[in-house]
């Protein structure tokens, strides 16, 4: 098991997330929603991780982030607490990425990323906070 993911889901209900969230967080995590790319890439590039915004697993690590030109934080690879669902809304084949601990949906996970995954994982910014190493 990797660092910060556990067995115990977090849940709570609508109004719970509502009041934790900012009303973009809340669209993008608990309603399946994606930015405007290009809005939310603004994190530091010090070495750190990168944080469910609803829950604070830890997702992903600094080291794995790269840009890909799509105007959404990218990675190829997971610290852990990820969860791969079947998407097919909007007339596509996608692969759905949700946090392991709370189930917000984070983004979606492609097969054109760097090596030596080969994945990009496309995340929404608005789903992340980030900690920076000498913080955690």
């Amino acid at each position: 098991m990797k660092p910060d993911q556990t067995d115990a889901k977090l849940q709570m209900d609508d109004a719970e997330w509502r009041a934790k969230l900012t009303p973009e967080a809340y669209r993008v995590t608990r309603k399946a929603g994606t930015e405007r790319p290009f809005t939310n890439d603004n994190f530091p590039k010090e070495p750190g991780a990168y944080r469910c915004v609803c829950c604070d697993a830890r997702l992903f690590d600094q080291e794995h982030k790269f840009d890909s030109g799509t105007g959404w934080p990218s990675f190829f690879d997971t610290a852990g607490a990820i969860e791969e669902r079947a998407d097919n809304s909007l007339f596509m084949r996608r692969v759905e990425v949700v946090c392991a601990r709370c189930d917000a949906h984070l983004g979606h996970v492609f097969p054109d990323g760097p090596q030596p995954t080969g994945l990009r994982y496309c995340i929404n910014g608005a789903a992340l906070t980030f900690k920076a190493k000498a913080q955690e």
